[in-house]
Parts: C-alpha cells; structure tokens; sequence
C-alpha cells in the first residue's frame, strides 16, 4: 500500500518541472507593453540553498542584482523595492519557457521568457566586408520608424544632419542586421544623454562626460556591461566618431579613434525592443534622454 505522502511527493514531481531548471539566461518578451519591450534574466543555483539571480528589466534599466528570490511551489518569485514602488516578479516553466506577471500596485504585466541561445560566430578573422548601408540619407527619417510613434516626432533632418531633440521616441531601422561594422557620427550638448542600439538588443551608450572617472554607464561602455579601458570623449558640442564591430555576441566599440570597449555581451541590456538574440535586428537610436546629433550612419554586413 502506497502511503498518502508519497502519492503527494508523486504528483508534485509531475505537477511542475524541477527547480533547477529555472536556471540558465532568459530572453524576456513583455506582452501589453506600448514600448515593445524586452527584459533579460540570469538565475543560478536554483534546487540549491545557493539560489541568486540577475535581471534587465523594469527597476530602472540597469543589469540588477536580485536581493529576494526564491522559488516555492514550482514557481519563481522575485520583487524589488525602491523609489515607492514594490514591484513582483513570477513565473512558472511551460513547454521549455518562462510565463511571468509583472505586479506593482494597478500595474499589471504578463511576460514570456525563452531561453537565451548559444551563438556560435567568432571574430575570427574569417568575415570579410559586404556592401555598404547607409541608414542615414541626408534628407529625412524614411529609414527609420519609431518605437512608439511616427518616426518624424521629435526628430528632423536639417542641413545633412540628423536630430533628435532629448523628448523623442527610439528610431528604429527598417532593416535588420546580424554581423557588421558599424560607423556613426554624432555629438550632443552639456549633460546629454543618448545610444545606439545594436541588433535592437544591445546598447552602446552615448553620455557627454568628458574627464570624467569611467563605470559601466560611461560614453562607449556596453551599457551596463563593459566598462571602457579609457574616457577618450572629447568636449560637449565636438563631433566625436564611433567605430563598433559585432559578430556573434563578440564586440569592440572605437571611440575617436581609440579602442576602448571590447568583450562578450552576456546579455540584453535596457535598451532592447527584440528580444530574439538568435536573429538579426535592427539599429536603435535613443531619443528620449537627452539632445543628440547625427551626421553619419553607416553599416556594413561582415559576412563569410
């Protein structure tokens, strides 16, 4: 005669996956969201004592360490406190992903985490240059559509250069690209703040700090990410020149001339609308932090 508590254990063990496997990096698609957004979550050592996590997403942007996670009853819960807001995190595993809601206070939001793909290209020296693109035509935005609005609000093109004047909405590029180098122009005023998005998924920051002491928010850095060897930005107002390289999750950022920025993305940062890392996708512009200016966007595919 089977006992009561091992027909419990039983259908517990067919009721929800083991808790290890929450762990591994999580893609996140946030559903009911305006602003087509996309978070990222790392978990380790879930079915241990050991449980911890990390998390782009709603807090503020930044790559967070998760202070109160746990996992009871086959779901994973986690929440932030800060700024007056209490905010909750939960999900369970369904067909292999995450099915979440977002809760603080009336906010409510429901959210599908896929796991994070392994990319295999290197920058080994085997991808040569295709056809230049330039994203940039010199008179309009027609390459380009918002994030949340008509592409034109708060950006204009005068005089070959492009603007966004600090209350715009993303750019995002019609096209979308997987392995490239790409070369961008830019400048902005005193205390402006902008980015570049690569593939719709990874930010490489623009920030007006000149001489200022380098972090993980610096100008060049991987937002969030990787923190610049060197603050070569010049002075407010200066044209200043990025040269950024991506093949696979591999990237080298060259500000000015100098190489300041290389290393593996692990991840989305809090600029990503798409959170498909396994696809090609599109450039961003941020619009919405700060002045900045454009006068050259220019792409080229690295393929094999």
């Amino acid at each position: 005669m089977i006992r009561t508590g091992v027909l419990f254990l039983l259908w517990a063990a067919a009721a929800w996956p083991a808790d290890s496997d929450f762990n591994g990096r999580w893609d996140i698609t946030v559903h009911q969201s305006s602003r087509g957004r996309a978070w990222w979550l790392e978990v380790e050592g879930a079915g241990t004592s050991a449980l911890k996590g990390k998390f782009v997403g709603f807090p503020g942007g930044d790559l967070n360490e998760i202070e109160h996670i746990a996992i009871v009853k086959g779901e994973l819960q986690f929440t932030f406190d800060g700024r007056d807001q209490h905010q909750e995190y939960k999900a369970k595993l369904k067909n292999g992903k995450l099915e979440g809601t977002f809760q603080s206070g009336d906010a409510r939001l429901e959210w599908t985490g896929a796991r994070a793909p392994a990319i295999k290209d290197a920058d080994d020296g085997s991808w040569h240059e295709g056809k230049p693109v330039d994203l940039f035509n010199h008179r309009d935005v027609s390459n380009w559509h918002g994030m949340t609005a008509d592409a034109s609000k708060g950006w204009s093109a005068e005089g070959g250069v492009l603007k966004g004047n600090g209350a715009a909405t993303d750019l995002i590029s019609n096209d979308k690209f997987w392995n490239f180098k790409l070369h961008v122009e830019y400048r902005t005023p005193e205390h402006s703040n902008s980015g570049i998005g690569l593939r719709g998924r990874y930010e490489v920051q623009i920030l007006e700090d000149h001489g200022r002491p380098l972090d993980r928010h610096s100008n060049a850095a991987l937002y969030s990410r990787i923190v610049p060897t060197e603050n070569v930005t010049k002075p407010a107002g200066e044209w200043q020149t990025y040269d950024i390289r991506l093949v696979g999750r591999h990237v080298t950022v060259t500000l000015n001339g100098k190489t300041v920025t290389q290393g593996v993305i692990d991840g989305l940062t809090a600029i990503a609308c798409d959170a498909d890392e396994g696809v090609p996708g599109p450039i961003m512009l941020q619009g919405d932090h700060g002045p900045v200016e454009f006068r050259s966007i220019v792409l080229t595919p690295l393929v094999k």
